[in-house]
């Protein structure tokens, strides 16, 4: 029910709004810009999305009279550098994380004026946007999402072709049974990450969608030790113990990305950064790669985004205005956005790239070029971290905690049954909810 009031009240303020004026004015727009803006930015998968990205902001303060500069942070080390400017109280103006960043809400301003001004130009907050950025406990935006990446299945065609399914597994037991006979027949594992990254936390989260599980649900409650958690939990016990190689539960960041590249996995979940870089080293071996919407489940096609670019403004950032009008002036370059990031950052605003179907429908890198074509329904199959309920500080606790790969690591590995790490992670789930549950 508060979801649903909260974006009710989003679009009658909305319509207020844009009867009020011919356009929505921030605060600092009619008093004059900053003079400086700094902005914390965490370091693309495509590195000439950062080079552009410099270029922009610093286009957009000259044409506002500000100074802006543009730090760019490792993913690995993007929690770290916010907690530090939290507790120093002090930093950049605008930090932006590839998560929604609930747990910082009490140190973030409410963003729902950003919101106003990018509706008057190109319609209301997306659900994906909205239940990555909305603290319904205290209805407030702790953060501005312009963009996300989905994370679809990567599949070898000729691998899987091998078997016998040329179309690649359509759903989690097929990805099983069709893993373990690729692995028999040509000593290539399934990809899956699972050791903690970034990687094998959207794959493990959406695995447990996907089961109809998940960390906390809708009212904050804990979930995790649920029978559909265990049964995700000895899925993949199962997966590896049929399909996958000791190799896999080795991996560091970016583990899986460099197993496809080198033609070392059979499939693997991931943004299409990891095909854009193939594409780029090797096309005879990105011509072999294809992607598909996540794996069919018991709760349909469903997936958590490899990335949901979530922009904050410290409460005490000292250019407020300047960091308000600079989000809301960022959705004006979705469409060139998207093509920097060769394809990775997909618009909230449909209206910003209007012709976003026929491009996947004909891509110009890719090999065939209606690869793409896949994503076409990405927005519709994509939920938000912190699913079944909203991106709660709790649930993007858990989620930085690398909880949950942490409890599959340790299935696949023999050292715990899926019944007693299902337990233990959701002590530890629930010990986090607690804690939040009396902030």
């Amino acid at each position: 029910m508060d979801s649903e009031l909260s974006r009710r009240d989003f679009l009658r303020r909305t319509a207020e709004t844009a009867v009020a004026a011919p356009f929505f004015l921030l605060p600092g727009r009619s008093r004059g810009a900053q003079k400086q803006l700094s902005i914390a930015k965490w370091a693309h998968f495509v590195p000439e999305f950062d080079t552009w990205f410099e270029t922009m902001a610093q286009d957009w303060g000259r044409r506002n009279q500000t100074e802006v500069t543009v730090d760019t942070i490792p993913v690995e080390q993007v929690h770290d550098r916010a907690a530090a400017e939290i507790k120093a109280g002090k930093g950049h103006d605008v930090f932006m994380f590839p998560w929604p960043p609930a747990e910082y809400h009490q140190h973030a301003i409410d963003h729902k004026d950003v919101y106003y001004a990018v509706a008057r130009k190109y319609g209301v907050i997306d659900r994906l946007a909205h239940r990555s950025t909305f603290y319904v406990r205290e209805k407030k935006y702790f953060a501005f999402a312009d963009s996300w990446i989905p994370a679809p299945l990567h599949y070898f065609e000729d691998c899987w072709s091998a078997v016998g399914m040329p179309m690649g597994p359509v759903h989690w037991n097929s990805l099983r049974t069709g893993g373990a006979r690729i692995r028999e027949k040509l000593d290539i594992p399934c990809g899956l990450a699972l050791t903690p990254s970034l990687e094998s936390n959207v794959t493990l989260h959406t695995l447990l969608c996907s089961f109809r599980s998940g960390t906390v649900d809708v009212n904050g409650r804990v979930i995790l030790a649920g029978n559909r958690t265990v049964a995700a939990l000895q899925y993949i016990k199962d997966l590896w113990r049929d399909a996958g190689a000791p190799e896999t539960l080795s991996w560091g960041p970016g583990g899986n990305v460099r197993a496809m590249m080198a033609h070392r996995a059979s499939c693997s979940v991931n943004a299409i950064s990891l095909l854009r870089t193939v594409e780029k080293q090797s096309p005879g071996t990105a011509k072999k790669i294809m992607l598909q919407p996540p794996l069919l489940g018991s709760n349909g096609v469903v997936a958590v985004p490899h990335v949901t670019n979530c922009s904050v403004v410290w409460s005490f950032s000292r250019s407020q205005d300047a960091a308000r009008q600079f989000l809301a002036d960022l959705i004006d370059s979705s469409r060139t956005a998207y093509e920097q990031s060769l394809g990775c950052n997909m618009p909230f605003y449909q209206k910003t790239v209007p012709d976003l179907i026929v491009r996947l429908q004909n891509d110009a890198r890719g090999d065939p070029p209606y690869k793409y074509e896949q994503l076409k329904d990405a927005l519709h199959w994509t939920h938000n971290l912190g699913v079944p309920g909203y991106a709660t500080p709790a649930a993007m606790e858990v989620f930085n905690s690398f909880i949950v790969p942490k409890m599959f690591l340790s299935v696949a590995k023999g050292e715990a049954a899926p019944e007693d790490a299902a337990r233990s992670a959701a002590t530890e789930v629930q010990r986090i909810a607690e804690k939040w549950s009396q902030a």
